[in-house]
C-alpha cells in the first residue's frame, strides 16, 4: 500500500512528505478496521480506498485558496481528512450529522496526531460559526443548488463553494439561484480512477 500511494502520488505530479504519506496510510487503515463495524464508507477494500478516497481528496489541495475551511456532509472525514493531513498550515471543521462518523473522525485526530481538524457534529442548516470560511468543501452533495441553499450562511465575504463533482451538468448550474454563479470548473485528474471528476468553484 505504501509503495501504491507513493507512486499514485507521483503520478499526480504531487510533492507529498513522506510522514504526510504515513498519515495517510494510518487514516486507510483506521477506515477499514473502523468500517466493518460502522458501516462507514461502501468501499471495502483499503488499495481501493487509496484510490477513491485519498486520491480523489488531495487532488483538490492546489484549488485551495485561504487558511479556513469547511467539510459539509464529511462522512468518515472525506475529503477534509486527507486535505488536512497535507495542508497542516490550513484548518479545517468537519461537519456531519452522524454521531459515529464524528466519533471516528475523532478517533483518528487522536491517533495520527492531526492538530488542525475541528469536528462538529451537527445538521448544516444548524450550524452557526462565529466566522464564516474561506472555503466550503463538499462531495456529498447530490446538487450544487442544496449545496449553496443549505450552506449559505457558511461562506465568508470573500469565500467559495469548492463542490467535488464527477461529470458537470450543465442542467445542474442553470438550476443555481440567481445571486450565485459558478466562477471556474477545474477537471480533475485522479490517478487509477476511472470517470471524470470535476471541481466547481461557486461564489455569491
Amino acid at each position: 500500500m505504501k509503495q501504491r500511494l507513493a507512486q499514485l502520488i507521483s503520478e499526480a505530479g504531487m510533492d507529498i512528505p513522506a510522514d504526510q504519506q504515513a498519515q495517510l496510510l494510518g487514516y486507510v487503515e483506521m477506515l477499514h478496521k473502523w468500517n466493518k463495524a460502522y458501516n462507514l464508507t461502501s468501499v471495502r477494500d483499503p488499495q481501493e480506498m487509496i484510490v477513491k478516497h485519498i486520491m480523489d481528496s488531495i487532488v483538490v489541495s492546489q484549488h485551495l485558496e485561504g487558511s479556513t475551511f469547511i467539510d459539509v456532509g464529511t462522512g468518515p472525514g472525506l475529503p477534509g481528512i486527507p486535505l488536512a493531513i497535507i495542508n497542516p498550515d490550513k484548518s479545517f471543521t468537519l461537519l456531519d450529522s452522524l454521531g459515529k462518523r464524528i466519533r471516528f473522525i475523532r478517533q483518528v485526530l487522536h491517533e495520527l496526531k492531526i492538530k488542525n481538524v475541528t469536528p462538529v457534529q451537527s445538521r448544516v442548516e444548524e450550524f452557526q460559526p462565529e466566522v464564516g470560511f474561506d472555503g466550503v468543501l463538499s462531495r456529498a452533495f447530490a446538487s450544487m443548488n442544496d449545496m449553496v441553499s443549505w450552506c449559505h450562511h457558511l461562506p465568508n465575504e470573500n469565500g467559495v463553494f469548492l463542490a467535488l463533482k464527477g461529470q458537470v451538468d450543465q442542467v445542474e448550474i442553470d438550476d443555481l439561484p440567481a445571486d450565485c454563479s459558478v466562477t471556474d470548473i477545474k477537471p480533475l485528474t485522479v490517478p487509477g480512477l476511472e470517470g471524470q471528476r470535476h471541481l466547481v468553484i461557486l461564489a455569491r
